[in-house]
C-alpha cells in the first residue's frame, strides 16, 4: 500500500515537472532572462524539406514589435498608423484572438509601423508604442490601469526619427524605460500605480537602447547606452555615454563617455567578471567596470573593433563566444562569432547573408531569422559556421523606404519568441506560430 502510494506521487512530480518544463515561458524583449536564451528542451535536430509544422498564422499590422508569451497567451503591440497601436491578445495553442485594447496615437515614422515588445507579469501586460504612450492594461479587464507618456511628460517635442522604441523592464516593484526626453534619461515607474519612483536627468543624445540589468561585483546594476553625434566641419563630435545606475534609487554609478554610435539600438551585454560588451553598428566595445577603495566604480576599456557589431539586434554570448549579426552601409559581413578578446572568428558574409535578422538559443541550437525570407537551424561552433536545416516562412519585405539617400525594404526585423516549443514569428503582413520541438 505504501509502495503504490509512493509510485502515486512521484509520478504525479514527474508530471507537474514535465508540465513545468515544457510550458516555458517568453515573458518580455529577448526572453525569460533578456538574453535571448530559452530553457526549452527537446527541439527537432534537423527540419524536413518543407521546414517544421505552421501550427497557425493570424495576420498583423506593418512594423518590427515581436510577440510575448505567458500562461498559453500570446501578446503583441500591433499598429495602425492612421489610428493608433493596438495590444492584442491570442491562444498560443490555435492563434484565436482572445482580447485587445486600442488607443489613439495616429502617426508614420521612417520604416512604419510598430516598434517594440510588452512586458506581461501575472497580472498587467505592459507596453509603449513609437509616440511614446506607455500604458499598464490589466490581463483580466482587458483595460488600461495607469498610462503615460514617456516623451511628452518630460519635455519631449519632435519625436525623434525613427519613434520610441522602448521594451519596458520589470524590476521588483518598478517598470524602467528610458525616456530620453530633456528633462529625464531613464524613469522607473511603480507597476501597479504608475508613480514616478526616481528618475535620471537626460543622459546623453537621444537613440534607441533600452535598459539592462548586469551583475558587477555580484550585485545588480542598470546599465543604459546613448547615442552619438559625429562631427561636422567646425562642429566637434558629441560622444555616446554608457551608463551604470543603482536599479532601487536610478543613481548613477559610473559612466564611460567614449562610445561612438549614431543610432544605438542593442542593449549591454553581460560578459560576467564585471565585463560588458557594447556593440553598435559599426563596432564592438569591452568594458571592465570595477569598484575602488571608496566604493565607487569606474570604467575601462579592454578593446573596439569594427569588425564586429549588430545595428538592431543585442548579440548572444555562447561559451564566451559573441554572436551578432553585423551589417553597416559599406559592410555586409553576415553572421560573426568573436571571442572574448575581440578576435573574429568567422563571418559569414553574403554567403548565407544575415540582414538585421534575430536569434533564440535553446536546447544547444540557435533558431536564427535573417532579416529576410528564411529560418534557420544552427550549431554555435566557434570553428565554423555550421547551419543544420533551413526554410523560407516569411514574405519579402514590405513597403520600399527611402533614408537618407538609400532605398531599402521595410524586412523581417521583428525579435522572435520561444514558448512550449512553439516559435512566434511574423513578416510585415503575418504573424506565425511554428512548431519546434519532437
Amino acid at each position: 500500500m505504501k509502495m503504490n502510494r509512493l509510485l502515486v506521487i512521484v509520478s504525479t512530480f514527474l508530471m507537474i515537472s514535465c508540465s513545468m518544463l515544457m510550458a516555458q515561458d517568453w515573458p518580455q524583449f529577448l526572453g525569460p532572462d533578456r538574453n535571448s536564451k530559452s530553457p526549452q528542451t527537446g527541439l527537432l535536430r534537423s527540419w524536413p524539406e518543407k521546414g517544421p509544422d505552421v501550427l497557425w498564422t493570424v495576420n498583423v499590422g506593418i512594423g518590427y514589435g515581436g510577440p510575448v508569451v505567458k500562461n498559453g497567451k500570446v501578446y503583441l503591440l500591433d499598429r495602425d498608423d492612421e489610428v493608433g497601436d493596438i495590444m492584442r491578445c491570442f491562444n498560443l495553442q490555435t492563434g484565436e484572438e482572445l482580447w485587445k485594447y486600442g488607443y489613439d496615437a495616429p502617426g508614420t515614422l521612417p520604416f512604419p509601423g510598430s516598434r517594440s515588445v510588452p512586458i506581461v507579469d501575472d497580472r498587467h501586460v505592459y507596453s509603449c508604442g513609437p509616440n511614446g504612450d506607455l500604458y499598464c492594461i490589466d490581463i483580466q479587464t482587458y483595460k488600461p490601469v495607469w498610462k503615460k507618456n514617456v516623451w511628452t511628460d518630460f519635455g519631449g517635442q519632435e519625436l525623434p526619427t525613427w519613434g520610441i522604441t522602448q521594451n519596458p523592464l520589470i524590476y521588483g516593484d518598478l517598470l524602467l524605460i528610458a525616456s530620453q526626453a530633456p528633462q529625464a534619461g531613464v524613469v522607473a515607474y511603480h507597476k501597479l500605480t504608475g508613480t514616478i519612483v526616481w528618475q535620471t536627468p537626460n543622459l546623453g543624445v537621444v537613440g534607441y537602447s533600452n535598459p539592462k540589468v548586469v551583475k558587477i561585483d555580484g550585485n545588480d546594476q542598470i546599465v543604459y547606452i546613448t547615442s552619438s553625434i559625429p562631427g561636422r566641419g567646425n562642429t566637434q563630435a558629441i560622444m555616446g555615454n554608457v551608463i551604470g545606475m543603482d536599479p532601487l534609487s536610478g543613481t548613477i554609478l559610473w559612466q564611460y563617455s567614449n562610445w561612438d554610435c549614431s543610432a544605438q539600438v542593442p542593449c549591454a551585454v553581460d560578459a560576467g567578471e564585471n565585463r560588458l560588451l557594447i556593440v553598435g553598428e559599426q563596432r564592438a566595445t569591452m568594458l571592465k567596470i570595477s569598484s575602488k577603495a571608496d566604493g565607487s566604480f569606474e570604467s575601462a576599456e579592454i578593446f573596439t573593433t569594427d569588425e564586429f557589431g549588430d545595428e538592431t539586434k543585442t548579440p548572444l554570448l555562447i561559451h564566451n563566444h559573441f554572436y551578432g549579426m553585423h551589417r553597416t552601409v559599406s559592410k555586409r559581413e553576415g553572421l560573426v562569432c568573436m571571442d572574448m578578446d575581440g578576435k573574429i572568428l568567422w563571418k559569414t558574409r553574403r554567403n548565407p547573408n544575415f540582414d538585421f535578422g534575430s536569434m533564440v538559443l535553446a536546447d544547444g541550437l540557435l533558431l536564427a531569422t535573417d532579416g529576410f525570407k528564411t529560418l534557420y537551424l544552427i550549431e554555435p561552433d566557434p570553428t565554423a559556421f555550421k547551419p543544420i536545416s533551413k526554410v523560407e516562412l516569411l514574405g519579402q519585405g514590405g513597403a520600399k523606404e527611402e533614408f537618407a539617400g538609400m532605398v531599402e525594404s521595410t524586412q523581417n526585423y521583428a525579435p522572435i519568441a520561444l514558448a512550449d516549443g512553439k516559435l512566434l514569428i511574423r513578416d510585415q503582413n503575418r504573424m506565425l506560430c511554428v512548431k519546434v520541438v519532437r
